[in-house]
């Protein structure tokens, strides 16, 4: 080899060397003193869990069939598979998928027979020949079968029948009733993907954890880190500009009366200004107009929460060394004339102390107890357990700390008097939205993986943008709990709102314990119900789409309120030239919304008398919409939305597709790993016969493991269909390496945050 290619099979080399020694470590660390290992220590020592393939792999390694293997047999059949050539991998290859193969009367494997014969109910083959050679229908189904509990799919016996056959049509090249070692390999030539990852390592499925990569260079050091957060850095720098320019200023004006009253007043001036922009960044609906403006490509709005939590820390570090400034400054005082104690400094209210009455010292520590507690109980560990009323009810201590601030600074209320205003008439305004008429919820899907889909009818001057989120109150699960969630049906829905509320904490919990329940009250329907069950049924049976297996259907009439909407980063997309959506599990929610809303103002309209057809919005912009899972499961969720999405797309524009669909599947054991290579082969050759995933039911076909992030924005850095835009939902860590891959790359990354 040469050039890149040869520095290639070098790093493989190097990589298969110091696997070759792992394998040596781990076996040294469980042989006996008969230098054997048996099947369940084979097992053990190399991490391999399924006893289908565990048992194939010893019999294949046990060369003189005495039912253990030795090192010298161990690392005789590794060498040969990690540096022979094509045939020597492809051949091991074959003698997995030939179950009946090194069966003899001595050592007839019957671990593996038993299985068969158990699981698939099949007849395996007399135990007494040596092998057979060839690879018949019974033993390709018994392998794939296998193929699929491992990779967690579940699937009709018949399709698997649909899978085994498909494959076996494609090897069987002379029909002859089964695949010899020369038809496989003919068949893997039309899959060069699966031949360089078997070139490469014919042995990944037995190598040890990857170590973790660190950057040489950290991330905050890079000029794309800088480059792509520029405007958050730059309110940073602006925010502890202000800050030291505030703590200047009052410390300038108080030189001379002693160090820590200098350090005091400095400090005290930061919070008039800290304590009143923490209202600021909880003004949902004033920021969400502010998303509509210029001034929105200026200012970070998508981070207001970070920054509120940023901006609490720093209030509660400013009391802390405010309160700890006036304590020392009075110790320098009592040492001087000794007149007062430090308990009746703190404890009574003096005249000249400060504060309305003089009670500076006394509303000052209610103050610092008020927020350590609003700050101990807003922690990650307490919200994600299931005690969000704790969260709730101590941060409602909001309006005691703003009413103690204002009795004791006597310049606070200048500072608060326009955030308070704005404040206060965001809630008000919401208070009568809230109560002006209660809305009813008139149909529950209970989803697979637990995850709640509400369906709420839409009161008549409730506009949103697609992407926005709520705030949800349903008396019948907690009175007065208020929790943010993603709206997933389109603003050109115009009757009903759809939420999806997957179960993670105990006000979820309960919701979807209560539309379990047998009998629901209020069961009387409303007009509303009883139109969408009928238009339900119409639906489905026109397009001709399942809605998922495990779902269940639940018509009512429960009472609820809303708050809202509010604005994400999301709004952003139809801006885009070229959008990539990524949804992690649930995080699909926001871009269901969206998509749903591109296929309305993509969908012509026709007129009756000169058949001339437009669409109501023009949406230009190409789109990558991208959904990782973790099973097959998940996929339920939104399948039938998607199919539909798909089916529309192919009416509208058959010669060219705006939107590209990409989906993983993260437990599937991925094309590169011996143990999967004749399921994707299988279900490659299906899809491109049936038009449609066997997983998903969709046309585009569903991918096994996870995203390589640097081939999937390598593939659209190469596109070049304009200034690429991520928008991600999901989990905080995968949202860390996307971000990384985004400036590496040169996009702009947004992330969901409520």
């Amino acid at each position: 080899c040469s050039g890149a290619q040869g520095c290639s099979c070098t790093m493989s080399a190097a990589e298969d060397a110091e696997w070759l020694r792992w394998v040596t470590k781990q076996f040294g660390s469980i042989v006996g003193e008969d230098k054997e290992i048996d099947l369940e220590e084979f097992k053990t020592a190399l991490q391999v869990k399924e006893s289908f393939f565990a048992e194939r792999f010893f019999t294949l390694f046990d060369a003189d069939g005495s039912g253990t293997i030795s090192l010298e047999e161990l690392l005789k059949a590794l060498s040969l598979l990690v540096h022979g050539n094509e045939m020597d991998k492809l051949r091991f290859l074959f003698q997995v998928y030939d179950v009946d193969a090194q069966l003899s009367p001595e050592h007839p494997s019957e671990g593996i027979a038993t299985q068969l014969q158990v699981l698939w109910h099949i007849e395996v083959p007399a135990l007494t020949c040596t092998g057979s050679g060839s690879i018949d229908p019974d033993e390709l189904r018994v392998v794939l079968g296998w193929c699929l509990r491992e990779s967690a799919i579940s699937l009709p016996e018949e399709r698997l029948g649909d899978l085994t056959l498909a494959l076996f049509e494609a090897a069987d090249k002379d029909h002859s009733g089964s695949i010899t070692f020369e038809e496989l390999r003919e068949e893997l030539e039309g899959f060069p993907e699966v031949l360089e990852n078997l070139t490469i390592s014919a042995a990944s499925w037995l190598k040890p954890p990857p170590p973790t990569e660190r950057s040489c260079r950290p991330r905050y050091l890079t000029w794309a880190y800088w480059h792509n957060h520029r405007s958050k850095l730059a309110f940073l720098g602006g925010y502890a500009g202000l800050n030291l320019l505030l703590f200047t200023l009052a410390a300038l004006r108080h030189v001379g009366l002693g160090r820590w009253l200098v350090v005091a007043r400095g400090c005290g001036q930061c919070l008039n200004f800290n304590c009143a922009f923490l209202a600021v960044l909880m003004l949902r609906r004033c920021l969400t107009w502010l998303r509509a403006t210029p001034i929105a490509k200026v200012l970070p709005l998508d981070q207001h929460v970070v920054f509120h939590q940023l901006v609490g820390y720093v209030v509660l570090t400013l009391a802390a060394v405010h309160t700890g400034a006036h304590i020392a400054n009075f110790s320098r005082l009592a040492r001087q004339d000794g007149r007062h104690a430090l308990a009746e400094y703190l404890l009574s209210a003096r005249p000249g102390v400060g504060g309305l009455g003089g009670t500076a010292s006394q509303t000052g520590l209610v103050l610092q107890g008020l927020l350590a507690a609003m700050l101990a109980f807003s922690s990650p560990c307490v919200r994600r357990s299931g005690h969000f009323e704790v969260f709730y009810w101590t941060h409602l201590s909001y309006i005691s700390v703003w009413t103690l601030l204002i009795l004791h600074g006597p310049h606070f209320w200048k500072w608060f008097a326009v955030p308070g205003c704005l404040f206060v008439l965001e809630k008000v305004v919401g208070l009568v939205w809230r109560r002006a008429g209660g809305l009813r919820i008139v149909e529950v899907n209970l989803l697979p993986s637990k995850v709640t889909h509400l369906v709420i009818e839409r009161p008549q001057f409730f506009h949103y943008k697609p992407g926005d989120y709520i705030y949800l109150n349903i008396p019948a699960i907690a009175t007065y709990e208020w929790h943010p969630f993603t709206i997933s049906s389109a603003p050109e829905q115009q009757e009903t709102l759809w939420l999806h509320i997957r179960s993670l904490g105990q006000w979820t919990n309960k919701l979807y314990e209560y539309f379990q329940q047998p009998e629901l009250p209020s069961l009387e329907l409303k007009p509303l119900s009883r139109s969408l069950r009928e238009k339900r049924c119409r639906r489905w049976e026109q397009v001709g789409v399942s809605t998922g297996l495990g779902e269940t259907h639940r018509f009512c009439s429960i009472k609820c309120y809303i708050d809202g909407p509010y604005g994400t980063p999301t709004r952003r997309i139809f801006t885009s030239e070229h959008a990539v959506l990524i949804g992690a599990g649930i995080g699909i929610t926001p871009f269901a919304s969206i998509l749903q809303s591109i296929m309305y103002r993509r969908r012509k309209q026709r007129c009756p008398s000169c058949h001339y057809s437009w669409s109501e919005a023009a949406v230009s912009f190409q789109v990558d919409f991208i959904w990782i899972n973790r099973d097959q499961k998940h996929f339920e969720w939104f399948v039938s939305l998607l199919t539909k999405l798909e089916m529309e797309q192919a009416e509208q524009e058959p010669g060219g597709r705006f939107l590209e669909m990409h989906m993983y599947m993260t437990s599937a054991l991925s094309k590169n790993d011996m143990k999967a290579i004749g399921l994707q082969m299988a279900l490659d050759l299906l899809a491109a016969k049936e038009q449609r995933d066997s997983i998903t039911g969709l046309r585009t076909r569903t991918q096994p493991g996870r995203p390589d992030w640097s081939k999937v924005f390598g593939k659209v850095a190469e596109e070049k269909r304009g200034k690429v835009q991520v928008f991600f939902c999901g989990s905080p860590a995968l949202a860390k390496v996307i971000r990384a891959h985004c400036e590496r790359f040169g996009f702009r990354f947004f992330k969901e945050n409520f």
